[in-house]
């Protein structure tokens, strides 16, 4: 027993002197991480080379590590910096400056299902970084990169917060189908819809759609790319065809548990007035044109009784941090905007969390994940886009006679007969619209690497949206139909979307001259549609709310209605796979299959390959020793693309219920129904100069879209109402792209650097065989039924098809080619050329960034001067001041004519940003910032309504139109103030 006591003794002691000599042959090794400007980088990670051990920087930059007798080094490498490996060896203390990448080649683009660096990009991709993006009041991410990219056209269809925007990429291409590119957030393809119930009033019309976008914050948004070409949107086939934006969010990085605080504020006003005549000029009209009548002795405005100045508060709160095996960021964001019209506005509240998790002492298994959950809550004016005579809010206002009061003596409104002009205050009184739409968008990824080159990823997520929308019109309002009357409605929508993706990559240096990316997938998608409501009209009081008290009208004034869409399905193959010889050669090869419930069953499955090639001179001998080209690259491709953006049980037999409740046919079967296709070709040169200090590209494409898709009103006696066809002819869409961005001035304290894209563009119809269609509804008082744009071969698609204008003849009466009897094809709406303008200037702690964007060579139709503000409304409602002395007369009747065709090149200053960099504050706030932002400060025109930049949804019969104004929602100038830091 003593023995056995003293060799656990001797064995004990012996380790303890063994473990104090490893101990006494491990060193403290400490330091300091800095920029290249001096200023700490908490979180960067210290690594002792060839093994796994390391650290990370505290909030001041300082590390602390102990490393063994064999270590000589150590890998510290962050997020944006170039990683440096220092030397220690007979060192216990050391300093290191990291330095910024020279991102402008190595910098990491976003493509379908993974990533490549830029220097590898074979197609026409465009990425914009968050510290690009415009400024100011923001409810959805497309307008972060308005004028940032070439090729692309983002257009605010209306000024009111949380409205759609039009976005094209090289160009309109479907006469039917939708044109917006597809969005991805973070993997997850959107559905392009947004559960928002649409409701069309009596007399006023249907209301604008939202924004699909509105959920995202901007302000979590770390990127933008944007794919143009077919070789880069080829991998999601039938989805592709008007180009891929990928939204990139921002995700935590490793360090100590970091909070960034943003929070602005702002004011908005008109940035411009119609000219209608004030009370003294009406006055003088009158007597001018010997009218008796008119004049009610007052002064009034119109607009000014339903303007306002806008307040948004904008707060954002973002805590981020983690290790090197597990990292997080969650986020929350309040924006409450109020809208230059009053009792319009949009609150939004959203909460993100994300992060990214590695198990295993490998680390080789992995998963990421992203929720992202908002809530909006729109009040909506009375303002639409097909108003009949009456008008919506915008046309009331215009109209009203300055002369008369909008209160009377005793306060109350001016109400007058039924039928007769709408008192603009009293309408937005009588007004109420709301809609609350909640979102979730959740993914989750999990992922194992099986060795340094193959990796399996799954991806499953849902898009999930609930709207509810109740909306009332007073009856003390005289609009026929609601006058002593009232009307209300309550709906539902619910939108659903399910998405299951499994791919397996390869990335590998297979010699020493060639490298193979290569990816392969298979993905589910699955989406569904429903709602219903519920509408009513002859309420007994307007003291209660009335979707309060829905069961209080008699039942034959109640109307109760719900639909469901088919479900929709798609599944896909895919694969990539990209070549790379010497760093010099890079081929691109895509193929996706997609089988989709949308189409016909003889044709269930389209396929959609590309190809591309890129040549890096600069890899070259003839180039290496060039010193002034810092990059030359020759890229080509050409790929095949679809477009199902056309409604679920289109190629299918539907049935309906009729007015009697039996089921009749609503929709003719079509087995041979398909996507539409896009077949492109792209040639583009990147180059970059002295260092990228001149950098950018030029890019050639042209775009073949065939087998249109349309539907008609099925030939009678036809069992059914409408029929899903695709149409003989093809849309060429062609054009040119430049890209320029370079520091004109690189100095210490002071750097300037201008960024400039422009694109020209044409497009044409041809081949086109097919009936006429016509579209671009004109709407108003006189013109029931009335169209400006048709559908013909040789023309671009949404060319204006009208009269044409000569002037007037001795009696003020207008005078048209061939008496008015005969419609002429004219110009279109679609722009010629694409401008974009971006500085930036830092002068030390002062930062002045500038953005605009402009559009030239198309014509946009004025409907609101023509059936809003015609000289015929003297003697009861106003009229456009440029109508004084034109010799038209009081009698010449309204008709769509030339005469309302106007220029509508533009170019708007979009933003204005003075930032001043405080820099860390005390012990407390770090990369604190104040700036003061102002948006939409001008815009040059000779276009005379609100804003040249507008596009009224007028489609007949789901016809896509494009380039009407109709009585819009104006675009709003704003001025706002802001903080930002990190604690």
């Amino acid at each position: 027993m003593k023995t056995r006591l003293f060799r656990h003794l001797l064995l004990c002691t012996c380790f303890m002197l063994i473990q104090g000599l490893l101990m006494a042959q491990n060193r403290t090794v400490t330091g300091k991480v800095t920029d290249d400007k001096g200023a700490p980088i908490p979180g960067a990670s210290v690594q002792i080379k060839g093994t796994h051990t390391g650290t990370t920087t505290d909030p001041e930059g300082n590390f602390k590590v102990s490393v063994g007798p064999g270590a000589n080094a150590l890998i510290i490498s962050f997020i944006g910096q170039t990683a440096q490996e220092v030397s220690i060896a007979n060192k216990t203390h050391v300093d290191v400056k990291l330095v910024a990448e020279n991102t402008t080649l190595t910098d990491v683009v976003v493509v379908g299902y993974g990533t490549t660096r830029k220097k590898d990009i074979t197609g026409a991709i465009a990425q914009v970084k968050a510290a690009e993006f415009n400024r100011g009041i923001s409810t959805a991410p497309d307008q972060l990169i308005q004028g940032k990219v070439s090729g692309l056209m983002v257009l605010n269809n209306s000024g009111a917060p949380g409205a759609s925007a039009t976005v094209r990429i090289r160009g309109v291409s479907s006469v039917r189908s939708g044109n917006q590119p597809l969005y991805v957030i973070d993997g997850v393809p959107l559905d392009g819809r947004v559960a928002r119930p649409a409701i069309n009033v009596s007399g006023l019309g249907q209301t604008p759609d939202a924004n699909p976008l509105n959920f995202i914050n901007s302000n979590d948004v770390a990127s933008m790319d944007v794919l143009k070409d077919a070789s880069a949107t080829a991998i999601y086939g039938s989805r592709g065809a008007n180009g891929v934006i990928i939204i990139t969010t921002k995700k935590g990085t490793p360090g100590a548990t970091r909070l960034d605080v943003n929070y602005s504020v702002g004011a908005s006003n008109i940035m411009k007035q119609l000219k209608v005549l004030d009370a003294d000029e009406y006055r003088s009209a009158l007597k001018t044109y010997n009218l008796s009548g008119g004049d009610y002795g007052s002064s009034s405005n119109g607009m000014n009784s339903i303007l306002r100045t806008g307040i948004t508060h904008n707060l954002n709160v973002a805590m981020s941090g983690g290790n090197e095996t597990s990292r997080y960021r969650a986020a929350f964001g309040v924006q409450d905007q109020e809208g230059i019209i009053k009792k319009s506005g949009l609150k939004k509240y959203t909460a993100t969390l994300n992060g990214q998790s590695k198990f295993l002492e490998s680390r080789k298994l992995g998963i990421d994940y992203n929720v992202m959950v908002a809530q909006t809550s729109e009040q909506l004016a009375p303002i639409t886009n097909d108003a009949g005579f009456t008008g919506s809010l915008i046309s009331m206002a215009l109209q009203w006679n300055p002369t008369m009061p909008i209160r009377k003596a005793d306060g109350s409104f001016n109400i007058l007969g039924e039928g007769s002009s709408v008192n603009p205050a009293a309408m937005s009184e009588a007004y109420d619209d709301k809609v609350n739409i909640t979102y979730v968008l959740a993914s989750i990824s999990p992922y194992y690497k099986f060795n340094d080159n193959w990796e399996y990823r799954a991806l499953y997520s849902i898009n999930h949206q609930v709207g509810k929308r109740e909306s009332q019109v007073a009856s003390f309002i005289n609009i026929p139909g609601v006058m002593k009357q009232g009307q209300a409605y309550y709906g539902n929508v619910e939108l659903n979307t399910q998405q299951l993706t499994n791919t397996l990559s390869f990335n590998k240096q297979l010699t020493s001259a060639f490298n193979l990316n290569a990816v392969v997938g298979h993905e589910y998608q699955k989406f569904d549609y429903f709602g219903m409501g519920l509408g009513a009209s002859g309420f007994p009081t307007y003291a209660v709310k009335y979707t309060d008290i829905l069961q209080a009208p008699t039942q034959v004034n109640t109307n109760i209605s719900s639909f469901r869409n088919p479900t929709s399905e798609l599944q896909s193959f895919f694969g990539r796979a990209t070549f790379n010889l010497y760093d010099k050669y890079i081929i691109t090869g895509t193929l996706r299959a997609d089988g989709s419930s949308k189409f016909g069953s003889n044709n269930k499955y389209g396929y959609f390959p590309s190809f591309a090639a890129k040549w890096n001179l600069t890899g070259e001998e003839f180039l290496k020793n060039n010193k002034s080209i810092s990059n030359l690259a020759l890229r080509v491709g050409y790929g095949v693309t679809g477009n199902q953006e056309f409604p679920a049980g289109a190629a299918q037999e539907q049935y309906g219920l009729g007015a009697s409740g039996s089921a009749a046919l609503t929709n003719v079967a079509n087995p041979d129904l398909k996507w539409e296709t896009s077949k492109q070709f792209n040639a583009g040169l990147d180059f970059g100069f002295v260092n990228n200090r001149i950098y950018g590209s030029v890019d050639y494409f042209y775009k073949n879209t065939n087998h249109l898709l349309f539907n008609f009103p099925a030939i009678q006696p036809a069992p059914a109402s409408t029929y899903w066809i695709n149409l003989p002819g093809n849309v060429i869409n062609n054009g040119v792209e430049v890209s320029l961005k370079g520091d004109i001035i690189r100095k210490k304290d002071f750097t300037w650097t201008l960024g400039v894209n422009g694109t020209a563009l044409h497009n044409e119809l041809k081949n086109y065989s097919g009936p006429p269609v016509l579209t671009g509804a004109i709407n108003g008082q006189g013109v029931s039924g009335a169209t400006a744009q048709r559908l013909a071969n040789g023309y671009p698609l949404n060319t204006f098809y009208v009269r044409k204008f000569e002037g007037f003849d001795d009696k003020g009466q207008g005078i048209y080619t061939d008496n008015g009897n005969t419609l002429y094809y004219l110009t279109n709406p679609n722009p010629k050329v694409l401008l974009g303008i971006n500085t930036e200037l830092i002068y030390k702690k002062w930062v002045l960034t500038a953005s605009g964007h402009g559009a030239f060579g198309h014509e946009i139709y004025n409907n609101t001067a023509n059936t809003v503000l015609p000289i015929g409304n003297l003697g009861s409602r106003n009229i456009a001041k440029a109508l004084l002395g034109n010799g038209e007369a009081l009698s010449n009747p309204i008709t769509v004519s030339s005469r309302y065709l106007e220029k509508g090149n533009f170019f708007k200053l979009d933003n204005v940003t003075l930032t001043y960099n405080l820099g860390n504050v005390g012990r407390v706030l770090k990369n604190a910032a104040v700036y003061a932002t102002g948006q939409n400060l001008f815009v040059i025109t000779k276009y005379s309504g609100f804003d040249p930049e507008v596009n009224t949804d007028k489609n007949v019969n789901g016809v896509t139109s494009f380039g009407i104004e109709y009585g819009p929602y104006p675009t709003a100038r704003t001025v706002m103030l802001g903080i930002t830091f990190s604690l």
